[in-house]
C-alpha cells in the first residue's frame, strides 16, 4: 500500500532519479535508511518499474519529433507489432481506441528522414503526422 511518504519520496525521484536517500530524507523529514527502505519495497512492488534518462534529441542530431496517428490496415496490428524493433526511430507507441488504432512519438533526423520513415510505415498502414514545434512545459 502507497502512503502519503511514499508519494513525497516518488515526487522527488521524478525530478531527480539520482538524488541520493540522504537528499530525499533531508526533503521530506526521514532517516536515509527509511527512504532506502520504501523505495525498495516500492520497486519490489512494481510501483517504480525503472528509472529512465531524459535525452536531449537535437545534442544527438535528431532535431524533429512528430507524434503519429497510425490507422493499420485490417490485419496488420500483429505483423507491424512484430516488425517495430525495425523502427528504432520510435520512442513510444500506443494501441488507443478511434479512427486510428496506434498513437506514436518518433524522433528523427530531419524532414528527409521523416519521409523515409513514413515511406516505411505505408506498407502497414495510413499514418496521420503532427509536427512537434515545442514542448509547452519545457518553456
Amino acid at each position: 500500500m502507497v502512503d502519503a511518504i511514499d508519494l513525497k519520496i516518488i515526487d522527488k525521484l521524478k525530478v531527480n532519479s539520482r538524488a541520493s536517500f540522504v537528499e530525499i530524507g533531508k526533503q521530506i523529514g526521514l532517516s536515509p535508511s527509511s527512504v532506502r527502505e520504501r523505495v525498495q519495497k516500492l520497486e519490489d512492488s512494481q510501483v517504480i518499474k525503472s528509472y529512465n534518462i531524459t535525452l536531449n534529441n537535437s545534442k544527438l542530431g535528431f532535431g524533429l519529433e512528430v507524434f503519429i496517428m497510425y490507422k493499420l490496415f485490417s490485419g496488420k496490428l500483429n505483423v507491424f507489432c512484430a516488425k517495430l524493433e525495425l523502427f528504432p526511430e520510435i520512442g513510444e507507441v500506443y494501441r488507443i481506441t478511434g479512427t486510428h488504432n496506434i498513437f506514436m512519438k518518433v524522433i528523427l533526423k530531419d524532414q528527409l528522414h521523416l519521409q523515409q520513415f513514413i515511406d516505411r510505415l505505408l506498407i502497414y498502414g495510413e499514418p496521420t503526422t503532427h509536427l512537434v514545434l515545442s514542448n509547452l512545459k519545457d518553456l
